[in-house]
């Protein structure tokens, strides 16, 4: 059966079958493959598989569909073909094959991976007038609601309550930054930087950049989305902070 892999600056993200006739790319959440980033349109594109054929379909999308480096507007697909929409790739596998990755590449993928890019950001370690860190990448909805049931979703009187950081250590000890965006980005770009995404059912820590991930009290997160508890201690890019609920 054909698979498609998709990527981002080289990190393999998730490997997903095409057992369909018609799988839909899109940032909005009905499409089979949602990549929810502001370079993407809401459905921007369809791959459509015919017996053993594979066709790459744009649908008016505003940035484009490339295929190989090449804008397309549909196109068959053939062996190792890369599809590129934005930042993300796709690589099409007609076949089995495993795609030519060493396993320092590989991120492993057993469901979907949470993914956050924040429209708007605030950098704890930054003056306001600096500038906003890189894109990253954004969790889908079917991937919040895994985190949350793993993590466990917080009580209904938690949902009211707004999320706040309070450094604790550094140059910024007793400042505190209120989590009301959907988005927030804190730590240092370079370094070691995280997003922190307020979402229905609580807050979510997600590790962007960096050798080492961020602590949460005490110990590491992985590459899942984190649930957030009432005064749990982070430490990143060396500063360590608290995050708390305030009504």
């Amino acid at each position: 059966m054909p698979k498609l892999v998709l990527s981002m600056d080289g990190l393999v993200l998730k490997e997903m079958p095409l057992g369909k006739e018609r799988t839909t790319i899109g940032r909005k959440p009905d499409n089979d493959i949602q990549i929810d980033n502001l370079a993407i349109s809401g459905h921007h594109a369809i791959i459509t598989c015919i017996t053993n054929d594979a066709f790459l379909e744009d649908q008016n999308s505003t940035n484009g569909t490339y295929l190989n480096g090449q804008p397309v507007k549909k196109n068959v697909l053939r062996n190792n073909d890369v599809i590129e929409l934005g930042k993300y790739k796709i690589k099409f596998i007609a076949d089995d094959a495993k795609p030519a990755l060493s396993p320092s590449e590989m991120i492993e993928t057993a469901a979907l991976k949470p993914f956050e890019m924040p429209g708007t950001a605030t950098d704890v370690n930054a003056s306001a007038s600096g500038p906003a860190p890189r894109e990253t990448q954004i969790l889908s909805a079917a991937a919040r609601q895994a985190a949350a049931a793993e993590a466990g979703a917080p009580a209904p009187a938690q949902l009211a309550a707004v999320g706040v950081i309070q450094v604790l250590s550094g140059a910024n000890a007793g400042r505190e930054l209120q989590l009301t965006k959907s988005l927030t980005t804190l730590g240092k770009p370079g370094r070691q930087v995280a997003v922190i995404t307020r979402r229905p059912h609580g807050y979510f820590i997600t590790h962007v950049e960096g050798a080492s991930f961020p602590l949460v009290n005490g110990r590491a997160i992985d590459a899942q989305a984190r649930l957030l508890h009432d005064h749990d201690i982070i430490e990143l890019a060396g500063v360590k902070m608290e995050f708390f609920l305030r009504s």
